[in-house]
């Protein structure tokens, strides 16, 4: 037996919502940064060596512990 179609359009509609609560948050914890930053980095530095994303993560803290600048905590 089939869901009645007013169901699966809210069910639909439900589903896209979570996905776009999970992009928001996965966005704001920065989680598509490293894959972003080896994107730019294979772009505009064709020859250099790509830090692992343990030595971007590293790297990257340290530099918001050398200089903060604004943030919640």
């Amino acid at each position: 037996m089939t869901a009645p179609v007013g169901v699966s359009r809210c069910l639909a509609e439900a589903v896209k919502a979570a996905r776009g609560v999970r992009w928001y948050i996965g966005t704001l914890m920065g989680d598509r940064d490293y894959v972003r930053f080896v994107a730019h980095q294979r772009a505009t530095h064709p020859g250099a060596a790509v830090p692992t994303e343990k030595e971007f993560w590293r790297q990257r803290w340290a530099e918001q512990e050398r200089a903060p600048g604004v943030r919640c905590c």
